[in-house]
């Protein structure tokens, strides 16, 4: 079973509705508040439906070690933090801003929740009133945390950036297992940036298909292009990292500004409207072009009172203000009944009947 409608804050994500698009602050606040309070203040005007932070402290995900195991590989773009530890120390969005900044996303009315990263942010946040919790890829084997999140009742969004099929059925068994069924799985590369070529977003409509939930995507691409391709596909949330212009820090190299953000979230919206229903009847605005655009019978050359209509003088050409084309066949070779001058209208008035005189 699974939860058709699923209630984060005061918005509603089911199959139908407008897509949750979500602010991924990250590390974007490069260590000063007044940063966060900025993207936060960025994704409202940009018409998203929430933000997230991520929550969490170096010493509650890795030791501060230099053994080869805790070094961040050469290959890695955040090779220059060293290690672990140095590099989540650096991104981490310090606990006691926590209260501060989802009071202030509150205020603005836009939806804030977080990735917890051990049980006792969990916790932490559950003081907040967290409406939803992020599972992050890198925890899909993290059971206890799986646990702990599944036991509040409230959604989890699922990412799979680093996850086999195999590690995410086992999760979402564990959850509902635990008597909840909000769940909502992401498509997710997690490859910074990632390229369009690894994104393989059909998979957004498998996972739909798989686990009977609602899916979504979370993009780490430059652009947004593909943010609208999964919306298409099916995606109901979008995450993606929000940064400010000329603002460094450890994530900002794969991050959407604030204005191509706000770009997205337009595209999004626009893509969102395209789609409507399966209708084949002209629209309300196409209908204006209606009688310019199409075809009708009319006169294009004199015609005598008794003269006969032939291909020669009468036409089917735009506008559609004349006889429908549909009568042009039945119409040739019989007799007008007055005269008529090029441009006329044809109409079935004009034409004598067998039985007139």
């Amino acid at each position: 079973m699974s939860t058709k409608v699923i209630k984060i804050g005061k918005k509603i994500i089911d199959f139908k509705s407008k897509c949750f698009i979500v602010a991924e602050i990250s590390a974007n606040h490069g260590g000063k508040i007044e940063n966060a309070y900025a993207l936060i203040r960025a994704a409202k005007k940009s018409g998203a439906d929430a933000v997230k932070l991520q929550t969490y402290t170096a010493d509650t995900i890795t030791l501060n070690s230099k053994k080869k195991d805790f070094l961040i590989k050469n290959h890695s773009p955040w090779s220059y933090r060293k290690n672990l530890w140095s590099l989540y120390n650096k991104a981490k969005t310090p606990l006691e801003w926590h209260e501060k900044l989802f009071k202030f996303a509150k205020k603005l009315n836009l939806v804030i929740f977080s990735s917890p990263f051990d049980e006792n942010a969990v916790d932490f946040l559950e003081g907040f009133g967290c409406p939803a919790y992020k599972l992050a890829s890198q925890e899909i084997n993290h059971i206890p945390l799986i646990k702990k999140i599944a036991s509040t009742k409230k959604p989890i969004i699922i990412s799979t950036g680093l996850c086999s099929k195999e590690e995410v059925s086992k999760a979402v068994r564990i959850i509902r297992g635990l008597n909840n069924n909000k769940i909502i799985i992401l498509k997710c590369t997690s490859s910074y940036p990632a390229t369009s070529k690894e994104l393989n977003l059909l998979t957004i409509k498998d996972i739909k298909k798989s686990y009977n939930v609602i899916p979504g995507f979370s993009d780490h691409t430059l652009g947004y292009t593909s943010s609208i391709v999964a919306v298409m596909l099916g995606a109901k949330l979008i995450e993606k990292h929000i940064s400010l212009p000329k603002k460094n820090s450890v994530d900002s190299f794969f991050s959407t500004n604030v204005n191509d953000f706000e770009l997205m979230v337009h595209e999004i919206r626009e893509a969102e409207n395209s789609v409507g229903k399966i209708d084949y009847k002209p629209s309300k605005n196409s209908k204006k072009q209606h009688y310019a655009g199409r075809r009708s019978i009319y006169v294009v050359k004199n015609i005598g009172k008794g003269e006969k209509f032939t291909k020669h003088n009468i036409k089917v050409i735009r506008p559609h203000y004349g006889l429908m084309p549909k009568f042009y066949d039945q119409i040739l070779n019989k007799i007008s009944k007055k005269k008529l001058v090029p441009g006329t209208r044809m109409k079935l008035k004009y034409i004598k009947k067998n039985n007139e005189k």
